[in-house]
């Protein structure tokens, strides 16, 4: 499974996310959100946990909007 951590996702923005985590509590807060979706997401698709296919897309969903709203602080 491919890693959906934001440093991954946004390489080209490393400094940024550093400088938000040290000093945005917002930005914090979204990425705690985003990386726990993320992790049930990935244990989910290895199948150390079961869902219905509604769930997993729906936390699919949680993470892009999530990743969305992340993006806005480093553009």
């Amino acid at each position: 499974m491919e890693s959906h951590d934001l440093l991954h996702e946004f390489p080209g923005h490393r400094e940024k996310i550093l400088a938000l985590q040290k000093g945005s509590n917002r930005f914090r807060k979204l990425q705690e959100e985003y990386n726990a979706a993320d992790s049930q997401i990935h244990r989910i698709e290895t199948g150390a946990e079961a869902t219905t296919d509604e769930h997993l897309n729906e936390l699919r969903m949680k993470r892009v909007h999530l990743k969305d709203s992340l993006y806005h602080f480093l553009i």
